[in-house]
């Protein structure tokens, strides 16, 4: 649930429309599916080393482990800024799905509503913080399957107007969109790489599950199968819910645009509006607000335990370690919270506007944190292989490797280096789209130098690698499946 909660949210549900309005139809499935290959090859790449060590951190203590501490330092505070500057994009994304009730009210209201539930549930403590999120994990799910049902519903005549859609919208205005009018395949690939780095955004958060390896219970037995079984769901989600979405809304739709300020930005509620079906939009756009919030209270949890985790590991001030008498780093949710702030650009600009900046920002980051993942692995194989093991004897091992972790390295590069190549063009230039894209990129390789000349620290050899340090606590955590008593069990294990 924390993986299919953390990833299902306002990347699907609002910044497709952007996506679609740059890529097309085809443009856009083929961003999502391309960008879904990397976060498949990510999840079996960090399924093979956290199934074997299920350690607190995650990838960022097992780029300690596996690189150096530099690599590690590096990663972990691009994970906090991603995170980090992810709250703000939720926010600015929930005042843009509230301005579709009240579109006259100061944007500052509704961030600062969105805020203060935000960090209520955080300084809550982890108990409340679980129970809300499991409750905006299932109000999520049964949206996005509901409105993929209901979609198809619509595109096959079953909505009031009894239009029957089908491929309409891939014949005129066609499968691509030449994008700023650019002709040729300049303009399509422009257009689909545009989709790309807005799929990554919507992607951002798949490996979010190797950070709850170490709390998860009989994790060399139930790690595998969440890796198994989460990328399909994923997978059949976003892919199913764009396919559905370039068949609903023209991509010349000037509703799309979410940078006018215009709350039904939401493709969904596009086609929902267009099928001519009243009161829905708005229960539709409640969902989609409590995905927000979701969305918020998470990255606010996540970035305060990163700052939390950088500190303990001596990669942050010590003031970070300080908690409350019942565990929780009210110092480092505090600090992330701070940054929350820059949510209220959406007072003088538009919140879709704002939100376009942050969740560029993310996609990038998120970039990074796969490509780093991918060099983890490489290096733990090859350490792994050298000390005399074999790849069979982890909890899960793939046959895609080390092809996988490959991928994700170099898609990854790939992506980051086109996520904003349209600055480029003659009379294009944009400093905004240009550091929102590029500096989280550019951010990680001073990190890691910095990083080393402050530490100096070789890179550990692969005879000299930890693979042993925590594995007999880890083996006595393990245990076998219970088995089920009944068919219901049955059917449920198999589902969870």
């Amino acid at each position: 649930m924390i993986s299919i909660a953390g990833v299902i949210g306002t990347g699907l549900f609002l910044g497709t429309a952007s996506a679609l309005m740059n890529g097309g139809p085809l443009g856009l499935l083929l961003g999502y599916i391309f960008v879904g290959s990397i976060s498949y090859c990510v999840m079996i790449t960090i399924g093979e080393m956290i199934s074997y060590l299920p350690i607190a951190g995650g990838h960022i203590k097992l780029a300690e482990r596996f690189v150096d501490p530099a690599f590690s330092f590096a990663l972990g505070w691009n994970l906090w800024y991603n995170w980090t500057v992810t709250l703000p994009a939720e926010l600015s994304a929930a005042a843009t799905i509230i301005n579709f009730w009240h579109p006259g009210v100061n944007n500052a209201v509704w961030i600062t509503m969105c805020l203060v539930v935000a960090i209520g549930i955080n300084m809550s403590g982890v108990g409340v913080y679980g129970e809300t999120e499991f409750i905006f994990a299932s109000i999520k799910v049964v949206t996005i399957v509901g409105l993929i049902i209901f979609g198809i519903i619509l595109d096959l005549g079953g909505g009031p107007n009894h239009d029957r859609i089908g491929f309409r919208y891939w014949k005129d205005p066609g499968p691509f969109v030449q994008f700023y009018g650019i002709s040729g395949m300049t303009g399509r690939f422009l257009g689909w790489s545009r989709a790309v780095t807005q799929a990554a955004f919507a992607y951002s958060g798949l490996e979010v599950v190797a950070m709850a390896a170490a709390e998860s219970k009989n994790p060399r037995k139930n790690l595998p199968k969440a890796i198994r079984r989460v990328y399909i769901r994923i997978l059949l989600f976003y892919i199913g819910g764009v396919f559905v979405i370039g068949l609903l809304v023209p991509s010349n739709n000037p509703l799309l645009n979410v940078n006018s300020d215009n709350a039904s930005a939401s493709p969904f509620v596009i086609a929902i509006n267009q099928a001519g079906i009243k009161g829905l939009p708005s229960v539709i756009n409640a969902a989609l607000l409590t995905s927000a919030w979701s969305a918020a209270s998470s990255n606010l949890y996540i970035s305060s335990r990163g700052l939390h985790g950088l500190a303990a590991s001596g990669n942050a001030p010590k003031v970070f370690l300080r908690t409350s008498r019942s565990g929780l780093p009210y110092v480092a949710v505090a600090m992330c919270a701070s940054f929350s702030l820059l949510a209220y650009m959406a007072v003088n600009t538009s919140s879709g506007m704002v939100f376009t900046w942050f969740s560029s920002m993310c996609a990038t980051a998120g970039l990074t944190t796969w490509f780093g993942i991918g060099v983890i692995y490489l290096r733990f194989r090859k350490g792994f292989l050298a000390q005399g093991h074999k790849m069979s004897e982890l909890p899960y091992s793939s046959r895609f490797q080390p092809f996988a972790a490959w991928w994700a390295i170099g898609a990854s590069l790939v992506t980051l280096l086109f996520s904003a190549w349209e600055v480029f063009l003659r009379d294009n230039w944009s400093t905004a789209t240009f550091m929102t894209n590029y500096l989280p990129m550019m951010l990680f390789p001073v990190l890691y130098v910095g990083a080393k000349i402050w530490k100096r620290v070789p890179i550990v050899k692969p005879n000299e690698m930890d693979f042993h340090s925590g594995i007999a606590e880890i083996e006595a955590m393990t245990h076998p499946d219970v088995l089920p008593r009944n068919i219901v069990e049955a059917i449920w294990m198999k589902l969870t």
